[in-house]
């Protein structure tokens, strides 16, 4: 059986996230549900952490790992420049 995934007020996961791993946002995106996916990472330790927000404003840890690194977009084939 899985862990239920740790959730909290927004601003409580994001603070934690900050004093215990040094993490700050770095990525965002807004899914059809309203959800507000964030990616938190600390480039100088290189761990991250994948956020979950749904509108009422509850924030769930989605995954978390090492080795964080920002890379280059690459072109899509058939994408403008």
């Amino acid at each position: 059986m899985a862990e239920p995934r740790p959730c909290a007020p927004h601003d409580t996961i994001a603070g934690a996230l900050s004093d215990q791993y040094g993490e700050s946002a770095h990525a965002m995106g807004l899914a059809e549900d309203s959800t507000v996916m964030e990616l938190y990472a600390a480039p100088q330790t290189g761990t991250w952490t994948l956020t979950v927000t749904m509108p009422n404003g509850v924030t769930c840890l989605v995954a978390t790992g090492k080795n964080f690194e920002t890379i280059q977009p690459t072109q899509v084939k058939g994408d403008p420049a």
